[in-house]
């Protein structure tokens, strides 16, 4: 019986019900009533974000209500742990402060229903929230009421709703496990960063292991001693000139050392012939990537667009849950989001197959199919790809903003090129002896695209052509040259390749790989310098002291076990409880340990050169509750203090002076003249360094659907247009 069948089927008790003077309601939702009209009673789908209700609501029409839960309704309690440790770890959840309202009109419509649909995220968290939500609503914990769907499009929306399911109580407690067990690290070791570094400081489960990574490449870097390598290179007369590489001497590989040494070997080639000892000719393939998980597009995203992993998230989450498409209606664009599978489902693959064939032919389809590396939990979900393989970037670009379309393009040429066939080339390999040295000269042909022509994994690969080589050739030398290298130290890690070392060492899930850097880099403990992650001076202060005091949390190893551990909840349905109980037992001993050994830290303020308009020395910068500040490095004797303030390169028009970046006092960013209060000049949009054509005001830079400049003047309506592709805005500020 289908979810709808059930929901009719409770209207027609309920008429049977009220002739024998009696009122059946079930906690689920229940039997509403029916007005004196006779119309159909409703049915309340809960979602969590309001504009995914918006999308859900056009595709369910009247007989359905669809609310946002807006997020979390329930969670534990900021202001203390909230975990009961002495009573098997039981979490204390309360209320959110501020859903009180949310929550009342949850309830309301909830009893009004005839049926009650929980259709939150397919995942973990998904699952945790449509549990809370069932429980504050008084829902039947076996009622069949709980809806998943891996894309927001009418026919996927309308097929969930017939096919309920019950909440999924090993999923609820794999995002309890990893929730209680986060708070028991995050609430007992941040206290203790309190006392004896710095206030406001905080260590993660997850975020500790990954500073960790990024200290330890930083000391790789650091400890690094370059070594000196030469490349001799012979430039050979043919059809076409071409150059072959020293790889060996006397049949053994050879390693060229000093100038000296090189020199001497030049010397030695100069005085032989050359003569080609072997061709070979091979043909080789390279095969399309799997459609996109999170922590690829993640990678992709920053390499290809320089997005960030947050903007990433943004932007993708829009997709996902509905645009307005011009003609079509509201449409949500890609599936799911968060996930760490690379199976699409058959009737996607279908799809691709069809799209291929008739676009390109039936030489560049392939059907490959993808599996994981790791037989996970979120396999039951799809890979991320697009919901209408017909809705192609250049059909939807008027309808998207700049960085949409292009995020949308990538994920919609990942998802075809991967069900492509392979890119074909030709390759040739010559080795050539000079006495007993021997020289290789490599090339390659692209002799079928193949999936490269939709989606190009870097950059695009050029032709290596050699000429016509046979074997016994003895071609001219037309010089010989020694090159000077050094060994590079390994790179810092960016966004994107740190996420790569997170899934590759098995430390976090999809949906933690943005917010870790995030946390990163509020906390200060990491820098970015251009794109790369550099630990700040307190980030590897803290880094050593979890490494003595709590070495398993920041252990790569304990990390990703305790991972497979928490997952096994889920597929398994171990007892999360023993989990926690197991870690708790020696982390218990390590805190105490820590308290008592653990002496308290000074961490120098960061000089400035910014003068105390006081007493004449330098401000230094200094971390308060309510975030940084310039204070006077003569406190206690002065204690001057002064906001930072960020120039944003624009005069006041006003005044004269510079506009800086501001913060009104509910945290929201504004830009304002540095003369306050003596001038008041304000704005909410980032003004730019040009003036409206019409009427002279400042432009300033709106964050709306296209990247427009608009004047700053309310009574002006001019606007142009920007290219802001390579522009990493937020647009939360």
């Amino acid at each position: 019986m289908t979810g709808q069948d059930r929901a009719d089927k409770d209207i027609v008790k309920e008429s049977a019900d009220k002739k024998n003077k009696k009122t059946t309601r079930k906690s689920a939702g229940g039997t509403g009533k029916k007005s004196a009209k006779g119309a159909a009673a409703k049915n309340l789908v809960i979602v969590e974000s309001p504009s995914k209700a918006k999308t859900i609501g056009k595709f369910l029409g009247s007989k359905y209500k669809v609310m946002a839960s807006v997020g979390h309704v329930r969670d534990l309690p900021k202001s203390r742990m909230g975990i009961d440790i002495e009573n098997n770890f039981e979490p204390q959840y309360i209320n959110i402060r501020g859903k009180g309202e949310i929550i009342k009109e949850l309830k309301k419509e909830a009893k009004k229903a005839d049926k009650v649909f929980l259709a939150t995220d397919p995942d973990r968290e998904g699952e945790a929230i449509s549990w809370h939500l069932a429980h504050l609503l008084g829902m039947d914990g076996e009622e069949e009421c709980r809806v998943e769907f891996n894309e927001i499009t009418k026919d996927t929306i309308r097929e969930a709703i017939k096919h309920p399911r019950k909440l999924d109580l090993n999923l609820v407690d794999a995002q309890q496990a990893r929730r209680v067990l986060d708070r028991l690290v995050g609430y007992q070791i941040s206290p203790l960063l309190w006392r004896k570094i710095r206030w406001g400081l905080s260590a993660g489960r997850v975020q500790s292991a990954a500073l960790k990574l990024i200290c330890l490449r930083e000391e790789e870097i650091r400890n690094f001693v370059p070594e000196e390598y030469w490349t001799i290179t012979a430039l050979l007369k043919g059809e076409k000139d071409y150059e072959a590489k020293l790889i060996q001497y006397k049949g053994e590989k050879i390693s060229v050392g000093s100038e000296e040494q090189a020199e001497k070997i030049i010397g030695d080639v100069k005085a032989e012939t050359f003569r080609v000892e072997n061709v070979e000719e091979k043909k080789r393939q390279r095969r399309p990537y799997p459609p996109f998980t999170t922590s690829s597009l993640q990678q992709d995203a920053s390499n290809k667009l320089n997005f960030s992993t947050k903007k990433t998230m943004l932007i993708a989450q829009q997709l996902y849950e509905g645009v307005d498409i011009k003609g079509m209606g509201t449409i949500g664009l890609v599936t799911y989001i968060r996930t760490d599978s690379v199976r699409i489902s058959d009737e996607a693959r279908r799809a691709a197959k069809d799209y291929v064939v008739e676009q390109w032919g039936p030489e560049y389809y392939s059907d490959n199919v993808y599996s994981n590396k790791k037989k996970d939990v979120q396999d039951a979900h799809e890979a991320i790809r697009v919901s209408r393989i017909d809705l192609t970037p250049d059909l939807v670009k008027d309808s998207l903003s700049r960085d949409q379309y292009n995020l949308y393009k990538l994920i919609w040429s990942r998802y075809v090129a991967s069900q492509m066939s392979p890119a074909q080339y030709t390759g040739m390999t010559v080795d050539i002896k000079n006495g007993d040295y021997t020289f290789r000269a490599n090339g390659s042909k692209l002799e079928f695209l193949g999936f490269l022509k939709v989606y190009s994994p870097s950059k695009k690969e050029e032709d290596r052509i050699l000429p016509h080589i046979e074997e016994g050739d003895s071609p001219e030398c037309r010089d010989v040259t020694g090159e000077q290298n050094f060994t590079q130290p390994p790179a810092r890690f960016t966004e994107a390749s740190l996420i790569k070392e997170l899934e590759d060492k098995d430390i976090g899930r999809p949906s933690t790989y943005a917010p870790i850097v995030v946390t990163l880099t509020e906390r200060k403990y990491v820098e970015k310098d251009k794109k790369s992650l550099v630990p700040t001076d307190l980030g590897s202060t803290v880094n050593e002291m979890m490494e003595e005091y709590f070495k398993e949390i920041v252990d790569i190893g304990f990390t990703a076990d305790m991972e497979d551990k928490l997952d096994r909840v889920e597929s398994q349905g171990i007892d999360w409880r023993k989990i926690i109980a197991d870690f708790y037992g020696p982390f218990e001993k390590e805190l105490e340990y820590a308290d008592t050994h653990i002496e308290k830290m000074k961490v120098e303020d960061e000089e400035t050169d910014e003068i105390c308009e006081l007493c004449g020395r330098n401000m230094v910068i200094k971390h308060g509750r309510y975030g940084d500040f310039l204070a006077c490095k003569g406190y206690p004797d002065c204690k001057n203090t002064r906001p930072i303030v960020k120039s944003i390169g624009v005069k006041c028009p006003a005044c004269g002076k510079d506009i800086v970046e501001r913060r009104s006092k509910k945290g929201r960013i504004f830009y304002g003249c540095s003369g306050y209060p003596e001038c008041d000049q304000s704005f909410w949009d980032r003004p730019v360094d040009k003036k409206c054509p019409e009427c002279g005001s400042l432009l300033v830079q709106k964050k709306g659907k296209k990247g427009l400049l608009e004047c700053s003047n309310s009574q002006c309506g001019y606007r142009e247009e920007i290219d802001n592709t390579d522009k990493d805005v937020d647009p939360a500020g």
